[in-house]
């Protein structure tokens, strides 16, 4: 099989650069959400990147023509009547995913991929809410994918081997490098590595250990990096973190308190990068300041 029509379901920040990036890249794309004003939306967080991708690659003065290329439809039926791949781009919650996979089922054709870019969970976790589980995978991207050009292809158990193999192809052709992970692991390689780290510098904010700034500043200071965890949290968007700190809320008190902390930031419209505000302003952050670790 080989892939030419695909369909991103959730047009949101990350849901949106892959859409462009893989429009830009040469497939049709189709970009499904919710209701219009979710479409209109996505296609206002694309508005940036035609200028930001003519100056990041060689070719990128046809990113110009790419979003009026794209389709966005709030109809699922219509989104995958054609499609070879969908990737899942929804919010992170089992709920909101699983009745997704559900809906997807019963409209996509047959010789659709499924494909998660879900940052924390498994393909386990809904293979069951799935009519094609051997087709079934992830594939998670970084944000700002023109520049952390990773993408993680994990399959479950009961993945084909064959699909795993055209997802890092896929990956490929939309100019990222691909990392096959060779068995299922909450966080993939990355957010294995990046979650904790983020869950330590919002303990220290909400346990009124340090504020934000000041802890962005001892590590990198300390370490040489060009972020700290609340930077990087601007980059992700605190939407994602949100969730997952809903997620685990249960059986943590403090990420009860971070919860409760983004999502007050979040209705003040302060929800990272993407909307211009988050723990620092845009487009010029204080930690991106020479001043600021002197």
């Amino acid at each position: 099989m080989s892939i030419k029509n695909v369909t991103i379901a959730g047009g949101g920040v990350l849901g949106g650069q892959i859409a462009f990036q893989s429009q830009f890249s040469g497939f049709n794309v189709t970009v499904y959400d919710i209701n219009q004003d979710a479409l209109d939306r996505s296609k206002s967080l694309m508005a940036p990147y035609p200028d930001i991708f003519k100056s990041f690659y060689e070719d990128g003065d046809k990113a110009a023509s790419v979003i009026e290329s794209i389709t966005f439809t709030d109809n699922l039926e219509n989104a995958v009547s054609d499609a070879d791949l969908v990737i899942e781009a929804v919010p992170e919650s089992v709920k909101i995913k699983s009745d997704f996979y559900k809906s997807l089922s019963k409209v996509a054709p047959e010789k659709t991929i499924f494909a998660s870019n879900s940052s924390t969970f498994v393909p386990s976790q809904f293979a069951e809410f799935v009519d094609r589980p051997e087709k079934f995978l992830a594939i998670h991207f970084a944000n700002q994918i023109w520049v952390n050009n990773n993408a993680e292809i994990m399959g479950h158990a009961g993945t084909d081997e064959k699909y795993v193999d055209e997802l890092v192809q896929f990956a490929k052709d939309i100019r990222m490098i691909p990392f096959k992970v060779n068995k299922e692991n909450h966080g993939y390689i990355l957010n294995a590595l990046l979650v904790p780290f983020l869950d330590a510098g919002q303990y220290l904010w909400v346990n009124d250990v340090s504020d934000p700034h000041t802890i962005d500043k001892a590590w990198m200071v300390a370490t040489k990096s060009p972020m700290g965890p609340f930077a990087m949290l601007d980059v992700v968007g605190l939407n994602t973190p949100y969730n997952l700190a809903i997620a685990k809320s249960d059986e943590d008190p403090s990420q009860k308190l971070i919860a409760e902390r983004l999502k007050k930031m979040i209705d003040e419209g302060k929800s990272g990068m993407a909307s211009g505000e988050g723990f620092y302003k845009y487009p010029d952050p204080e930690y991106a300041k020479d001043t600021f670790v002197k």
